[in-house]
Parts: structure tokens; sequence; C-alpha cells
């Protein structure tokens, strides 16, 4: 049984579809319902069911299955929420997140900053020399970034995510 409740989880689902989504989410008719029955259920707009049920799905949060009425030909899909496999989805996102802050580290290290004293913009060298070390939004002169303390605060996000 998945915790709705769940900070993490709650998180997760809002990024992925939403404050209306998650709404949908939790007011969601059981079993097999049309998109139409879910929006009718919930009362949330027909359009927002549709891009939640679709993300969902692409996730592997929610199941789809087409039906095709004899008479008509017309095609019925019906939906079913199965977020049984969340923790799996969220296991991924944190590797996705590690590896992206191990770039973001290594570019880091590997590069040279400065700034904007008015905070207006941060430059590599190279950006930093073509502008011949001046803000091109203010046109203060550009000091020197020690960007240790991020590159500590991105190692300390790594190690948590890690020892998870």
């Amino acid at each position: 049984m998945i915790d709705m409740n769940d900070p993490v989880i709650r998180g997760y689902l809002i990024r992925l579809v939403g404050e209306d989504g998650l709404a949908m989410i939790e007011e969601m008719p059981e079993g097999e319902v049309t998109d139409e029955q879910i929006a009718q259920a919930t009362g949330i707009l027909l359009n927002i069911v549709r891009r939640t049920l679709f993300i969902l799905n692409e996730n592997k949060l929610a199941i789809c299955r087409r039906e095709r009425d004899a008479s008509s030909g017309w095609l019925t899909y019906l939906w079913t929420l199965d977020i049984s496999d969340i923790r799996k989805q969220l296991i991924k996102e944190r590797k996705k997140l590690i590896k992206n802050l191990k770039i973001r580290k290594e570019f880091e290290e590997s590069n040279v900053f400065y700034i904007c004293p008015e905070g207006c913009i941060r430059m590599d060298f190279k950006q930093a020399s073509d502008a011949v070390f001046m803000c091109m939004e203010c046109g203060e002169d550009m000091i020197h970034e020690d960007n240790t303390p991020f590159i500590q605060l991105i190692d300390e996000r790594i190690k948590n995510l890690e020892s998870r």
C-alpha cells in the first residue's frame, strides 16, 4: 500500500503532474474508468485529467486499455491507476539526480567563475574574458567567485542521496 501522505511521494507526484493532477489521483474512482468519468467524479477539467493520465501512463503509474465499440467503431480508453511501482520510479529519479549532480560537480571543479558584485550574472572564465570582465547587465567589474562552498553542497547532496 502506498502512503499518499508521504512527502517524498507527494513531492514526486506534484512535480510530475502538478497540484491538479495530485488531486485527481487522490479522488480517482477505483477500477477501470474513462477519462470523462474521472473528470466528473473529481471535478477536474477533462483536458487536465487527460494530460495527467498520459503523464502517469508514460511513467508506468497508470494502465490504459482501449476498447472498440462494435456498433459505432469508436474507441474508449479505460484507465486504471497503478502506483504500486512508484518506489521503482523514485529510485530511478534518485539515480538520475545523482548522475546530474556528479556532472554538475565536475563542471564546477573544472571551471573558474566570475560574478557580478550586484548579483546580475555568473560567467565562466572564457565568458568573462570575452566580456572583458565586465557585467553585461550593469557594467560593474566582475569578481572571482570561490565556488568551493557550492561544490561542498553538491558533495553533501550526493552523499545524502547515495546513503538512502
